[in-house]
């Protein structure tokens, strides 16, 4: 595959469109292009759109392509200008424009800044994740591809999943189809684009729903999404956890439409923010569904703190009865939400990472995982909590930080198998992981509000030292250069060193070596289009179908594995003396194997033992080497049968 960059820059293109594009369409016919707090709501939108027509798409007898998308964005975009007439004429309060021109440039430094740090992450435009899930994710895109299907209830096939949530996938087949890129960059190019635009705007969204649009808040907000190795690097190596990803970018975004409903006044109005609210819900939700319970954890932080602040000053007991069966009906759907949403023991045996008290100070600091402080950072985010202790009605900025601090001590720092601990944090595999990426989702308002405070200190110096209009402009670049060095501070620097390891192509890589990767490569070349390859999913041997563009026996490591294929998968090596061998392939149809020795994913001696028959196979009459690369990399023919 080439390594030069260029390769990337249309699947990138079509990735970033395809985040952006329909979502601008719906929130400017339904609400206007005047407030920047909506426009950036834009991902959000977007990823719902994608996602419903990538499932509706094969309904209506279409593969999947930007006609669809395009149909569903008209629909969406329809019924929020419908909405909009329905309402009538609303309270102006658009952006400032020099407000809007400083955030979007804002937004854009940040957008040039991940994609820097993802590049850096990945190494090369092609570059596979070394790691187990990547073998289902890069293959779930070749299968949608091929099928010309996204749907989320046909992409979990790879694995015999019924359904699976599918946003991520829609972004990555799209960039593949429409530019003609290869899978590995296609996927490279889904990411960076959901971790340098779709992450940005939603931050954005949250801070400026939360707080206002100042100029302050905009661009400290787009600085401050550079910053946390927790997010989105840290979902770009650990799992690998790609549709988390998605569902974690765009997250911010839907509990910024939260914010928006509880903040909107007047019947009609409400009813179309509903609307805007179930939006935003299937877009975080088709990202990923403990993404969604993340939404509704920190929403229903919001949602506590605004009613019983609203009752407070009422002073109703009225009201305050209204309130109590408001967030007692809402604590009944959370109960039967997370019940529902329960992972088995088998997934949620994550054990905790440290202390009660470690978890609480990385928490309080944004520093999950053992990750450098950010000294900019650590103090943004004291001076916010300051702020907010002495501006009581600003609690309410608190309020997702709480629960996304709560979340992640209970999963981190208490003993594996308690009952707070299984109750709170099992929908998310009780994985700390998943819960660190919160963090930053979380926390960013409340450290743009520190800077916001430090900015309103500043100008008020300014003012008594009656500055000129030098010393403002040289005061205002120090502040931007300030906040903008977080993207490069140690924090990040060390996420994105551990990340890079797990992109490495070499030729003790875990998953592909280089060696084999290169044998997969020239399939194409060596193997008939039609042929159909066994090897171990364990070693990366079923990356032959994302990378070799050739179908395999197996497309991940777990799934319904009939006896037929348990047998080959035990007895393969045996083909020259078990004569069953041969009539297993012959109704499998499998024309050849990969071997790539007994070198798995996980490195890992005690794992894929069920899949002995694969391994270190002996050229034989019926076994007829076609191709090799270096000592473990082996293609045979499987003739004779």
């Amino acid at each position: 595959m080439s390594g030069s960059w260029s390769v990337i820059v249309m699947p990138l293109i079509v990735s970033v469109l395809a985040l952006t594009v329909p979502g601008l369409v719906v929130m400017a016919a339904g609400w206007g292009v005047g407030r920047v707090r909506l426009l950036a709501l834009a991902p959000v939108i977007s990823i719902a759109v994608l996602g419903v027509s990538a499932t509706l798409a094969p309904m209506i007898g279409l593969g999947w392509s930007p006609l669809p998308v395009a149909i569903v964005t008209a629909v969406a975009g329809a019924a929020a200008f419908g909405l909009r007439r329905w309402v009538g004429s609303e309270h102006d309060d658009r952006t400032p424009p020099a407000n809007a021109l400083w955030g979007g440039l804002a937004i854009a430094m940040a957008a040039v800044i991940i994609g820097l740090q993802l590049a850096s992450v990945f190494g090369g435009p092609s570059h596979v994740s070394q790691t187990f899930d990547a073998i289902v994710h890069l293959n779930t895109v070749a299968y949608a591809l091929e099928m010309q299907d996204v749907s989320a209830f046909h992409i979990g096939a790879t694995s015999d999943i019924g359904f699976y949530p599918n946003a991520w996938h829609t972004v990555a087949a799209l960039a593949a189809e429409v530019s003609g890129a290869s899978v590995p960059v296609a996927v490279n190019a889904a990411n960076i684009a959901l971790g340098a635009v779709a992450w940005p705007l939603s931050v954005v969204a949250l801070s400026a729903a939360l707080l206002s649009e100042r100029t302050a808040v905009l661009v400290s907000a787009a600085a401050l999404s550079t910053g946390f190795g927790a997010f989105p690097i840290l979902l770009m190596y650990f799992g690998v956890l790609y549709p988390n990803a998605m569902g974690y970018a765009v997250l911010p975004g839907g509990i910024a439409v939260v914010v928006h409903l509880l903040r909107t006044t007047g019947v009609r109005s409400r009813l179309r923010a509903v609307f805007l609210l179930l939006i935003a819900s299937a877009g975080v939700g088709l990202g990923h569904p403990n993404a969604f319970l993340a939404m509704v954890a920190l929403g229903t932080g919001i949602v506590v703190v605004e009613l019983v602040s609203a009752a407070w000053r009422r002073a109703s007991r009225r009201y305050w009865y209204l309130v109590l069966a408001i967030l007692a009906a809402l604590a009944l759907v959370i109960i039967g939400l997370w019940r529902f949403s329960r992972t088995g023991e088998g997934m949620s045996r994550w054990a905790p990472w440290q202390t009660t008290a470690q978890a609480v100070g990385e928490a309080l600091l944004l520093s999950p995982h053992g990750y450098t402080l950010t000294v900019t950072i650590s103090i943004l985010i004291v001076i916010g909590l300051i702020s907010i202790v002495r501006r009581p009605h600003l609690l309410v900025v608190a309020a997702p930080m709480v629960v996304a601090s709560l979340l992640f001590v209970v999963v981190s720092g208490t003993a594996g198998g308690n009952v707070v601990r299984e109750a709170l944090t099992n929908p998310w595999y009780n994985d700390s992981y998943r819960l660190a990426a919160l963090l930053p989702a979380a926390g960013i308002p409340v450290a743009a509000l520190g800077a916001v405070t430090v900015v309103d200190l500043a100008v008020r110096g300014l003012r008594r030292m009656n500055a000129g209009r030098g010393w403002r402009i040289a005061a205002a670049a120090l502040g931007v250069i300030a906040i903008f060095s977080v993207g490069v501070s140690p924090n990040i620097l060390r996420a994105a060193d551990e990340a890079r390891g797990a992109y490495a192509l070499t030729p003790t890589s875990p998953l592909l070596t280089s060696d084999e990767e290169a044998l997969l490569e020239r399939l194409p070349e060596t193997t008939p289009e039609d042929a159909v390859i066994a090897g171990s999913a364990w070693t990366g041997a079923s990356l032959a179908y994302a990378i070799g563009d050739r179908e395999v026996l197996r497309k991940h490591v777990f799934g319904i594995i009939g006896p037929d294929e348990e047998y080959l998968n035990n007895h393969l090596r045996d083909i020259d003396s078990d004569p069953a061998v041969c009539q297993v392939v012959d109704r499998l149809g499998v024309d050849y194997v990969l071997d790539f020795g007994a070198q798995n994913v996980w490195n890992n001696p005690g794992v894929g033992l069920e899949r002995q028959g694969l391994y270190d196979l002996t050229p034989s009459d019926r076994l007829i080497l076609v191709d090799s690369q270096g000592p473990d990399a082996r293609l045979f023919r499987i003739e004779g049968c």
